[in-house]
């Protein structure tokens, strides 16, 4: 993977409705770091966030299993979520799959690049 793609990445992860808004900080100040000398510490930064807010699969299937995913998706969508995390943990997964998680282990998996 090149920088350009891991950025897109990046971009998509931050535009993911499940982001929290300090990933999304931490990811506008790496992008407007791009290119300066705080590249690197804003990388370091992006990286640290990523590893504290990362859903592993066991954290993700007890929400999923929890009441307050009734509260947040409503009985019949609390099923179907809890189905989708006990299948995804079943396959292996080692972390959610959600719009925000899924890029974020591809930017983990290839940190070097943005730390190189």
């Amino acid at each position: 993977m090149d920088k350009q793609t891991l950025i897109e990445k990046i971009k998509a992860m931050a535009a993911a409705p499940s982001c929290c808004e300090e990933l999304k900080a931490a990811v506008k100040i790496y992008l407007d770091a791009v290119g300066t000398a705080d590249e690197k510490v804003a990388a370091k930064n992006l990286i640290a966030e990523i590893k504290d807010d990362i859903t592993e699969i066991d954290n993700l299937v007890a929400f999923a299993h929890s009441e307050q995913a009734v509260q947040y998706f409503g009985a019949e969508g609390a099923k179907k979520f809890a189905a989708h995390a006990d299948e995804l943990k079943a396959s292996g997964a080692k972390y959610c799959d959600c719009g925000a998680c899924a890029p974020a282990v591809e930017i983990l998996e290839n940190k070097e690049i943005l730390l190189g």
